[in-house]
């Protein structure tokens, strides 16, 4: 597996920058046993030393550098889990975890059993309230062990969560799902990408109408978020931490960001929820970038899912990635902030 990227001009540069941080980098696989056991990757300010290897890349796409089982830091850091969208996995936000983790956060991804790629259990698919309770088991593992990441400020704790992750962390912050709501809005617009996951996805089960929140959840930010619009506007409303919401502007028939994003924007509090939308962007530019015929390469194997490397304007994904960055940087400080 290739380690170097063969890059020229303005996209070499653009990837350069989420590989410059304020400190070194450490990753490290982890796991959760139980009755659910769990994957977990974790990026974190390392103390210096180690050779920086791949983390996350494959044949399709390009991953980041890091140094592998580096020491933690020292130091008390603010924590920041990561949720996948729906057949996902840890690797698709690798690119902005390596970015936050060079910030000062400690960042860490479960692989969400059910939903992931290399796990598509249909017992855990149906169990979509254990999304969120994924991630507060992350947390509760990180905040009692140091040793794996380094020490965790329970006071600053964030989430975020693209597309089914995004509804992740919705619920971990207080949305409450109500799957007639759901049924109803399936009626008035039926959307089959959407709509269609029902069964999958067991959405009237009456586990889901039960509160999934998380109280030490101090921030959250939802990337092109899916299934919005079965959250009851009351419990949107009643979210007391700050959100950001983004959404992606080129609609490719999925996912509308004004009927999902936008649902999420008018109905959580105005006071504490910042809204955008990237017209360039599709569903899936908030995932790792592609490698040169990466498109191809995947549409082969996997007819019809070459889409996942396609972009919505002239920018290239690492253009978007910038922004996107850039946003939830300035977000993060201002809501749990990687020093005080």
């Amino acid at each position: 597996m290739p380690r170097f990227l063969f890059l020229t001009g303005g996209l070499w540069l653009l990837l350069a920058t989420f590989a410059v941080s304020a400190e070194p980098v450490g990753f490290r696989d982890a796991g959760i046993e139980g009755a659910r056991p769990l994957h977990v990757a974790l990026w974190y300010p390392a103390k210096a030393g180690g050779d920086p290897v791949a983390i996350g890349e494959n044949p399709a796409f390009f991953g980041i550098t890091a140094v592998r089982d580096a020491a933690p830091a020292t130091g008390i850091h603010p924590l920041v889990v990561l949720s996948h969208g729906y057949g996902g996995n840890w690797r698709n936000l690798n690119w902005l975890a390596a970015a936050l983790a060079g910030q000062g956060y400690i960042v860490a991804a479960p692989d969400h059993p059910g939903t992931t790629t290399r796990d598509r259990s249909p017992q855990e698919a149906a169990r979509l309230w254990e999304r969120p309770h994924d991630l507060s088991r992350v947390i509760d593992l990180l905040i009692d062990d140091p040793g794996f990441a380094g020490s965790v400020d329970v006071a600053r704790i964030g989430a975020i969560g693209h597309s089914l992750g995004g509804w992740t962390v919705v619920a971990l912050a207080g949305g409450r799902f109500d799957a007639d709501r759901f049924t109803q809005d399936c009626r008035l617009h039926p959307n089959p990408r959407i709509c269609g996951l029902a069964d999958e996805l067991a959405l009237d089960r009456p586990a889901l109408a039960k509160s999934m929140a998380d109280p030490r959840i101090g921030a959250i930010v939802s990337l092109d978020i899916g299934l919005a619009r079965g959250f009851s506007p009351e419990s949107l409303a009643g979210i007391a931490v700050p959100a950001l919401v983004i959404g992606a502007g080129t609609d490719i028939g999925d996912l509308p960001a004004k009927m999902e994003s936008g649902y999420l924007t008018q109905n959580l509090p105005t006071d504490s929820t910042v809204s955008v939308e990237i017209p360039d962007a599709i569903h899936f530019s908030f995932m790792q970038p592609c490698k040169p015929g990466a498109a191809e390469l995947i549409e082969a194997e996997d007819p019809g899912e070459g889409i996942v490397c396609r972009d919505g304007g002239a920018r290239s994904r690492a253009e978007i990635h910038a922004e996107v960055l850039g946003r939830i940087s300035d977000f993060l400080a201002m809501a749990i902030p990687a020093t005080r």
